[in-house]
């Protein structure tokens, strides 16, 4: 064996571990993109991956050397978990991540991997998450000390390997993808983008405050202060993940149409009138809050920040302007399962809480009872109460949250719901989140079932209890997430308006809504912001009427 074959031979592995870091590193920081985009693009080389590999088979094996891969590991791993980061915020909330906000929502999200996984499944996945993290950069570590090379043709032979590699990267290799090899700084890209979101953050709330002062935050003065209601309930309920995906898609459509159809022939049946109309509403995916508050506040809450500066803010909302008429006002939320120190903020007169409402039932999955029960105790509970004052409520409907596992029926027996221990029956209904979730085409077609749940619920509740002293508005809170509606659709929810006397139902025809429970398609969507200033002058005395601008608002 010649002198060349054994250089051959002894660099052999090298190149191996060369090329075996170049990939690690160049997925670790590319792959979640990736999968964001659903095709490998709009980069394939991260040229950090290029650059470090030939960093690190010029170093010497020293112990500073040793300790630069550890280092290098955790900054890599981190920058991939940003990325992933990055990727699911794509995936659920169809928007970019914000490490300015998003880093509070982790407990959010470890609430919903419990409620949706069980109490030990969900934290293991937490555990596992972690380990994972862990233990890639250790692997990584090792990886990258192993390019290390003793002495100074040692390193004159790894410099070649390294330059040697860098340009086989640079070689456009158009087998692997359609426009050839496409470069990207992703670590650059990152850093840059959430520079961009943090100085967008700190001018927020100069923003915001401007906003403030710009806009009514009092309605107490205005002449016949929701007179125009005539004392009657309103009743202001939000649909978890009802979207007007669910009305146009040609996946969902088949499914949930036909109910509002059915629906509207229902209510026509029993002298109820109705009009449906839309508002686009700030988030999509979750952070359903940010809807409601929009909605009571009269101001436009798309972010976290914008929410939180409201809570610390003195703006009266809706809830005051009902006070101040002389309701009395009750918010039904039985998703919140900890303490909600943003009810209290809002002012409502009573709050129930999950603890606070006493159901016999099963939890299902995520959802902590289902909205016919939350329909039901509502009834039986608040509004049957001895209070003679007229009653405003806020409801969170949530059996249209994901995992969307099981799908209960409409129960024709109001008075057989009683504690919800009819419930028991669908404990174990249907099949496990983690089983539904391996196939999308199922996940879709469970969404469509629960939608469809929703809207029956709530005709059955409007054809029983919905009468010319009620007002009953219900919205969808945001779309769903891309998984079902795909990317780049609008953010417009229904918004379906049922009394018993049409002179309620008017107001909002002469808003844009049509009589039915189907928007109409041609007309702009308003935000949920303009709900509140709209809805106050709408039904008080005086001119009242508010003058439309060219967002909407």
């Amino acid at each position: 064996m010649d002198a060349m074959e054994t250089r051959l031979l002894d660099i052999g592995p090298i190149v191996l571990r060369a090329l075996a870091t170049l990939v690690v590193v160049d997925s670790l920081l590319l792959a979640p993109s990736w999968i964001a985009n659903g095709t490998m693009g709009p980069h394939v080389v991260a040229l950090e991956a290029v650059f470090v590999t030939g960093l690190f088979l010029a170093l010497p094996r020293r112990p500073w050397s040793m300790a630069a891969a550890w280092i290098v590991a955790g900054l890599l791993v981190a920058i991939g978990v940003l990325w992933l980061g990055e990727a699911t915020a794509r995936l659920s909330l169809a928007r970019s991540l914000n490490l300015y906000l998003d880093l509070r929502l982790l407990g959010a999200v470890g609430n919903l991997l419990g409620g949706t996984l069980g109490p030990f499944l969900g934290p293991a996945v937490v555990v596992l998450a972690i380990s994972g993290v862990v233990a890639a950069v250790v692997a990584l570590a090792l990886l990258l000390a192993s390019l290390r090379t003793e002495g100074r043709e040692g390193r004159r032979r790894i410099a070649g390997i390294a330059l040697l590699t860098s340009a086989l990267a640079l070689v456009p290799m158009r087998w692997l993808h359609p426009a050839g090899a496409v470069f990207g700084l992703t670590s650059v890209d990152l850093v840059l983008a959430q520079s961009r979101q943090l100085d967008r953050m700190l001018d927020e709330r100069t923003r915001f405050a401007d906003e403030l002062d710009e806009t009514r935050s009092s309605y107490r003065d205005t002449p016949g202060l929701l007179r125009g209601l005539g004392g009657r309930d309103v009743l202001l309920a939000f649909i978890e993940s009802y979207g007007v995906t669910a009305l146009d898609d040609e996946r969902y459509a088949p499914v949930v149409r036909p109910r509002l159809e059915e629906m509207a022939h229902r209510l026509e049946e029993a002298g109820l009138h109705m009009a449906t109309g839309k508002l686009l509403a700030p988030s999509q995916g979750g952070q359903s809050w940010l809807g409601h508050g929009s909605v009571l506040s009269g101001l436009w809450l798309e972010n976290q920040l914008r929410y939180d500066l409201l809570l610390a803010s003195d703006r009266e909302t809706l809830v005051d302007d009902f006070d101040a008429a002389g309701y009395r006002t009750v918010a039904v939320m039985p998703a919140i399962t900890m303490a909600w120190p943003e009810g209290e903020r809002f002012g409502y007169d009573r709050i129930y809480a999950r603890d606070d409402i006493s159901y016999a039932g099963p939890p299902l999955n995520w959802v902590t009872m289902p909205d016919q029960f939350t329909w039901s105790f509502f009834q039986k509970s608040v509004r049957d109460s001895t209070e003679a004052a007229p009653l405003f409520a806020e409801l969170g409907l949530i059996s249209s949250h994901a995992p969307w596992t099981p799908i209960l029926p409409v129960l024709d027996d109001w008075e057989r719901i009683d504690d919800g221990a009819i419930f028991q029956a669908w404990a174990h209904a249907g099949e496990t989140p983690e089983a539904l979730w391996r196939d999308r085409d199922r996940v879709r077609e469970h969404y469509a079932r629960a939608v469809a749940y929703a809207v029956d619920v709530l005709a059955s509740y409007s054809v029983r209890y919905v009468d010319p002293r009620t007002l009953l508005i219900a919205m969808g809170d945001h779309q769903p997430a891309p998984l079902i509606t795909g990317d780049s659709v609008s953010r417009a929810v229904p918004v379906h308006v049922i009394s018993g006397d049409r002179t309620l139902v008017e107001p909002f025809l002469e808003w844009g809504f049509a009589e039915g429970s189907l928007p109409p398609s041609s007309s702009p969507s308003r935000r949920m912001d303009a709900f509140r200033d709209w809805f106050v002058h709408a039904f008080s005395d005086g001119d009242g009427r508010i003058k439309e601008t060219g967002d909407g608002t």
